[in-house]
């Protein structure tokens, strides 16, 4: 199946008018729009102890390389913590502002330096426009490119690496973590940040005593080591949760903003599995019903996606959803379709963006 046309604003508004809260009835008739205060408050303690057993556990063998065996299931903490504050930013978690708020900084920007205002806005516009080249930040041209018109345009280190982007990008993540928290110091400039004075002591605070204890327990050699392989495997986890999500799916351009079902469901792919694949993306396997229902809890998206799927039949509109290696196949090729014109800078290629594999 060829990757769906996705017709403008204008066109689809008028002829889909509706079939979105016919949609959201269901869901709501079937109760998945409801809080669940158990799950999360199991959630957030489980991953709670996983931090403090993983620091205990960093203390206890002190001067030793097998503390890079901690680093790595610290890494893995880092992207669940990061995977709890996703939810709480989401209000699954707590229904008012506040609450949400201190509960997203803490775990955000004290625990695993994560600045939570500057994510909140980003991930806030990625929903709202996903896959949109100029509206999208996630899809913005930085050190990779999304498309060919990206490509094309592109100067310096991006075009040098956008040759060969689809063979660099699983090594480019272990970047990835220091990348997020370079971003939420960065974003401590921009005035519309809320409580900024707030969110830089926070991080700041994480990172003097994150440094602070690597340096007092471990000598400098196995110290920067655990640095490394910490932050390294921390950002190669979490590009491997979000990589699957839209990478290789539709992207939109201009005013090319069909209606808010196909604008979510036409640019997500889910990702198939059971209770492990759950657990390591955190929900965010079921991406379309995430991204229809935002608010939804974690535990409820994989029921919704009966729903969902049978829906999407029923009005025609393609559901997308493959396996997790298959997933990354399709967005590895999809980059590397992306760095043609790179490749041979004298013609530029017009092939269609690859097919999926339904």
């Amino acid at each position: 199946m060829t990757t769906p046309a996705l017709a403008p604003e204008s066109s689809s508004r008028s002829a889909h008018r509706g079939d979105y809260a016919r949609l959201l009835r269901r869901i709501s008739e079937a109760g998945l729009m409801d809080r669940r205060p158990v799950y999360y408050a199991v959630r957030l303690s489980l991953v709670g102890v996983a931090f403090v057993a993983g620091w205990v556990a960093f203390v206890q063998i002190g001067d030793s390389w097998w503390t890079l065996l901690v680093a790595a299931f610290m890494a893995v903490a880092f992207a669940q913590i990061a995977l709890v504050m996703h939810d709480v930013a989401h209000r699954q978690v707590f229904r008012l502002r506040k609450p949400t708020e201190l509960v997203g900084r803490l775990v955000g920007n004290a625990g695993i330096g994560l600045g939570y205002g500057w994510w909140q806005d980003k991930h806030t516009r990625h929903h709202a426009n996903p896959n949109h080249e100029e509206l999208d930040p996630d899809v913005a041209p930085d050190i990779l490119v999304w498309s060919q018109k990206q490509a094309t345009s592109s100067r310096g280190l991006p075009r040098l690496i956008g040759r060969a982007q689809a063979y660099l990008f699983f090594p480019l993540l272990l970047l990835e973590g220091l990348n997020l928290h370079v971003a939420g110091v960065r974003a401590l400039k921009d005035r519309s940040v809320k409580h900024r004075g707030w969110e830089g002591a926070l991080l700041f605070g994480h990172f003097a005593v994150y440094l602070a204890a690597l340096f007092a327990v471990l000598p400098a050699d196995k110290a920067l080591a655990f640095f490394a392989v910490h932050q390294g495997l921390f950002g190669l986890y979490m590009g491997c949760i979000f990589a699957p999500n839209h990478k290789g799916m539709p992207t939109l351009t201009g005013d090319d903003r069909p209606d808010y079902l196909r604008r979510q469901v036409l640019t997500s792919r889910n990702v198939r599995g059971g209770a492990l694949t759950d657990f390591a993306l955190g929900g965010l396997n079921y991406q379309i019903e995430h991204h229809l229902f935002p608010s939804m809890p974690t535990p409820n998206l994989r029921h919704a996606r009966l729903i969902v799927l049978d829906y999407c039949n029923e009005i025609g509109v393609p559901y997308h959803e493959t396996g997790l290696i298959a997933s990354y196949r399709e967005a590895l090729r999809h980059m590397h379709h992306v760095g043609a014109p790179l490749r041979s800078p004298d013609r530029h290629s017009d092939a269609e963006v690859p097919q999926h594999d339904h």
